[in-house]
């Protein structure tokens, strides 16, 4: 039986297929979900046109589930589209939300299927680490004080991970940006047969959030 990964093409849920994969999951659908809420509680927005891509390269399906991003409307609009696949679990990148987690092995249990979740509560300077050693992943959206339009762009290394550590001391943000302080995306990972690539670059900022929006992905 094969396996449903939920992925926006960030860190945490690239290193949970990675993990999957490595303990010999068969990695057949790549799920995302792309709501029109930008403030959605569950999903990400940003760039999602890259996961496609990363399907791609990563040799797995690819199926996207459109949702309006309304609090708990889009649980059910996830578990309407993870209904149509016939797989024995699905893997999730969820590291400390208790209410994505929560929501997501609700779906599982009601499907009868298994959940993996290989991050839950693991150390983020170790999570970190770990993307830094075995992923190219970048910031592409910073939404919390301390962390400036700079950070987009910058690459997740051993120089970023002391940059986060700072700003988390004096701003008490998720070094991991688990609370929306800021988001990735995966352009390479030890189970793509080649980096993805992209051809276009802006960068889009509000007051409250900056965000590197991307295009041509390939």
């Amino acid at each position: 039986m094969s396996w449903a990964a939920l992925t926006s093409g960030g860190k945490d849920s690239i290193l949970s297929i990675q993990k999957a994969i490595d303990s010999g999951k068969n990695v057949e659908y790549m799920v995302t979900a792309r709501p029109e809420n930008r403030d959605s509680y569950m999903f990400h927005s940003a760039n999602l046109d890259a996961v496609a891509a990363i399907a791609k390269v990563a040799g797995m399906k690819y199926v996207e589930i459109c949702t309006k991003g309304r609090k708990e409307e889009e649980v059910a609009d996830l578990e309407a589209g993870l209904t149509e696949l016939d797989v024995e679990g699905v893997i999730a990148g969820a590291v400390a939300s208790v209410y994505q987690a929560e929501r997501v092995k609700a779906i599982t249990d009601r499907l009868g299927i298994s959940l993996f979740i290989p991050l839950w509560h693991m150390d983020t300077e170790m999570l970190l680490k770990e993307v830094a050693q075995r992923m190219d992943a970048m910031i592409i959206v910073t939404a919390a004080e301390g962390l400036d339009v700079h950070f987009l762009g910058a690459h997740i290394n051993d120089v970023l991970i002391q940059r986060l550590k700072h700003v988390a001391a004096k701003r008490r943000i998720n070094l991991a940006g688990e609370g929306g302080e800021y988001e990735t995306l995966t352009l390479n990972a030890p189970f793509y047969s080649r980096p993805i690539t992209y051809t276009t670059s802006e960068i889009r900022s509000s007051p409250d959030r900056h965000e590197m929006v991307l295009g041509g992905f390939a």
